[in-house]
């Protein structure tokens, strides 16, 4: 498993996004490569725009902390065409560029941040996760759709 807060493994999740092009291909899926950016994004959204997430509630939570966290926070990569959480759908149009340089961005605010920032951080849906939990979580979602179009 890569390691997200390392500068070597951001830098190579950097160099496969930047292999991708507006007319790259699915190797599965149904998700075309700009809501697949705009996709990969999301969980960053959960990080940084925390205060503008809509809050999860008390069933809902105990339902992902229990049955969903084990199976996002391992390090056992992600099967083809797994079904995607509602939030996470991506539909519509979007900006190639703009959202892979949001990417970028977002990969190496969270290598520069470092593991110590995402000891002990909060989920809105899982609750407090370990430093490695975060990085299975972001690495295996990154290698996941890479994998999908091929980088």
């Amino acid at each position: 498993m890569e390691d997200v807060f390392s500068a070597k493994d951001a830098q190579n999740y950097i160099e496969r996004i930047n292999k991708l092009t507006p007319d790259s291909e699915r190797q599965w899926g149904k998700m075309t490569v700009d809501q697949v950016l705009a996709h990969m994004n999301v969980p960053y959204s959960f990080i940084f725009e925390a205060d503008k997430q809509k809050k999860t509630g008390m069933i809902a939570k105990f339902l992902l902390k229990n049955f969903v966290k084990p199976k996002v926070v391992n390090d056992i990569p992600y099967k083809q065409s797994i079904p995607t959480s509602p939030v996470f759908i991506i539909s519509g149009e979007r900006d190639f560029e703009a959202e892979k340089k949001k990417l970028i961005g977002n990969i190496q605010r969270v290598q520069q941040l470092g593991r110590e920032a995402f000891e002990g951080k909060e989920n809105s849906s899982f609750g407090k996760l370990t430093a490695q939990e975060w990085n299975n979580m972001l690495a295996k979602h990154l290698n996941h759709h890479l994998q999908q179009f091929g980088v």
